[in-house]
């Protein structure tokens, strides 16, 4: 099992969104490096934290499990869609999402609380590098195991 960090706008979809849908494509990427992520390395099964960017209170506020492979994002297809990608055809999409189920809701870890560690057991966590703007990486098992026991308690 592999694990990530997947971030979203909680105004475009957010943790209660999915609490509501129970399950959701993780449409919109459009960053080749993280559709490779999806494309590549991500697995049935593999967990995520699911993360709230560019808000008031960023952080880690849930934890998903990828439930279908990547297939083509349809948001690129559609001409008025926020997503639209006109040089992306049906027959050879560029654009690819995977589905997500909740596995639970969790308190708020925050931007400002996974800084606090970055120096010790979260050291080379890509969401804490500067300059990362990328939607979706990887967890380290180690970093993993540290925020669910550690700031997750």
């Amino acid at each position: 099992m592999r694990y990530w960090l997947m971030k979203s706008e909680p105004e475009a979809y957010g943790i209660d969104d999915l609490v509501r849908d129970k399950v959701t494509a993780w449409w919109g990427v459009r960053n080749y490096q993280a559709r490779n992520f999806m494309r590549d390395q991500m697995r049935l099964g593999d967990r995520a934290f699911f993360y709230h960017s560019n808000c008031a209170a960023p952080g880690i506020v849930g934890i998903v499990e990828v439930c279908a492979l990547a297939y083509p994002d349809v948001t690129q297809f559609d001409p008025q869609h926020k997503y639209f990608d006109p040089t992306s055809a049906p027959d050879n999409p560029r654009w690819l999402n995977v589905d997500v189920k909740l596995v639970k809701k969790t308190p708020l870890v925050s931007l400002a609380e996974l800084r606090r560690h970055e120096t010790g057991a979260l050291a080379g966590m890509r969401v804490l590098a500067k300059g990362n703007r990328l939607s979706i990486t990887p967890v380290d098992p180690a970093q993993w195991a540290f925020i669910t026991g550690q700031l997750m308690g």
